[in-house]
């Protein structure tokens, strides 16, 4: 008993078998896009669950069995708290009560497209008051390889405790995608990574409660590198397809039949698709943070930073697509006229506005000198931002049939499912869509312009 208390493989091996056995609790710090969807995929799985957010609203909500994501349901919360089984709090003494903790708080870009693990140093210190031995953390937020290891190891153990003697420590990338029906958290594969064997026991045992399939690395710098693969392969393909749209425009190429033809060879080609810019918590950030450790090692990321530079530029070219259609078809300036975006969420049937290109669109035809309204059946009322402030207390146009009757042009930017796009082509005087929504729709127009 006594090499069981003092052997850190052997308390590994004990503690990997509680989580197998279900005995062994999780507490999720930061309750929001990632970490709520954790917690109840540990609780369903009949976890021990203790959710922890800086926000007290959310833990009353949460208790009351209500939602704050438009994508989960009140019924899907209220049936994991009727459990027993997940409690939430906003007092950060208590997280020395899980087992394992697990970090799910925002990593975005300086004004300089530097890191921002001002969230994660935070929790880390808070974490580090209240660390005891044999809890596991890992972190989950999207970072640069090494974070895990020269960031987050040090500040916990300052608590006095060591890593894989006192206490274990990984790293698992999230893999959420809000709205899709296909998958869920606990269907998407994990990867998990840790510095040592004993570590990466636990974290195998702690995942594999909940989610289907889990793919060990061999550290936690590997699972690091794994999300910002999956990003950046994900952001310089789009990036790819918008250079293609304005290279195919002036030839008489209509990309999106390219795009779809090519997509028939069963081998060689993954299709990817233009659009009005990048949005969401994922894409348009985590590419930087690669290239900013890769200057640490003298290495200049050009690729990476290309497609950057195109898919930032995108909100700009619809923009002076929208003037060049509003001239040439409705002999009407872009100065004056009035606007409907449709769709102000970074992708369809969410509420998520995060890093969205609509917000920036609305920004630079205003400053053309357009009058800007929206219409987003998810996102009634545009919250405070970083970056768009201005916009804050917007709120969505309410639905008619006749509602683009009003403007001079609808702007798509999200092709939410449920808009009845029939009804806006046919009483708008002009259509710029950035999704290719309407001819998905079946509609063909006049009055309709891809962009």
């Amino acid at each position: 008993m006594n090499d069981q208390r003092l052997d850190p493989t052997l308390r590994a091996q004990a503690l990997a078998q509680r989580y197998r056995d279900k005995k062994a609790s999780v507490g999720v710090v930061g309750l929001g896009y990632v970490g709520l969807p954790l917690c109840l995929a540990a609780v369903n799985s009949g976890l021990e669950v203790l959710g922890f957010d800086i926000d007290p609203a959310k833990p009353q909500m949460l208790a009351e069995g209500r939602t704050y994501l438009r994508h989960l349901s009140s019924e899907v919360i209220a049936a994991a708290v009727a459990t027993g089984h997940f409690r939430a709090t906003a007092d950060f003494s208590r997280l020395s009560e899980p087992d394992a903790l697990l970090i799910c708080v925002p990593t975005p870009l300086t004004v300089n497209l530097e890191p921002d693990l001002s969230f994660v140093v935070e929790t880390a210190r808070e974490i580090a008051k209240h660390l005891r031995r044999d809890q596991i953390v890992v972190l989950e937020s999207t970072t640069y390889p090494g974070t895990t290891d020269e960031v987050l190891r040090p500040i916990l153990e300052e608590s006095g405790l060591k890593n894989g003697r006192d206490f274990f420590l990984g790293f698992s990338p999230e893999r959420e995608d809000p709205g899709n029906a296909s998958f869920t958290t606990s269907t998407i594969p994990k990867v998990v990574g840790a510095d040592t064997p004993d570590a990466l026991e636990i974290v195998q045992a702690l995942y594999g409660n909940f989610i289907a399939s889990v793919v060990p690395v061999s550290t936690t710098r590997v699972a690091e590198a794994v999300k910002l693969t999956e990003n950046i392969f994900r952001a310089v393909n789009i990036a790819l397809v918008n250079e293609l749209k304005l290279v195919y425009e002036p030839m008489g190429v209509d990309v999106w039949e390219a795009i779809d033809a090519a997509k028939t060879k069963p081998f060689g080609f993954m299709p990817f698709y233009p659009g009005p810019g990048l949005g969401g918590h994922c894409i348009p950030i985590d590419p930087f943070y690669l290239t900013w450790k890769a200057r640490e090692y003298g290495i200049s990321t050009r690729f990476i930073e290309l497609a950057g530079q195109i898919n930032s530029s995108m909100p700009h070219h619809v923009v002076s697509k929208l003037a060049l259609v509003l001239d040439m078809r409705c002999r009407v300036g872009l100065n004056g006229s009035r606007i409907l975006v449709l769709g102000v969420a970074y992708k369809k049937n969410i509420d998520d506005m995060r890093e969205s290109p609509a917000l920036r669109l609305i920004e630079l035809l205003e400053a053309r000198g357009a009058t800007v309204d929206f219409f987003d059946p998810f996102v009634p009322v545009i919250h405070r931002t970083r970056e768009h402030a201005a916009l804050t207390g917007r709120k969505s146009e309410p639905w008619s049939d006749d509602l683009a009757a009003r403007y001079d042009a609808a702007l798509i930017v999200t092709d939410h499912d449920g808009v009845d796009y029939h009804a806006i082509v046919e009483h708008a005087a002009l259509v710029v869509d950035t999704r290719n929504v309407c001819r998905r729709a079946g509609i063909e127009s006049q009055k309709l312009v891809l962009a």
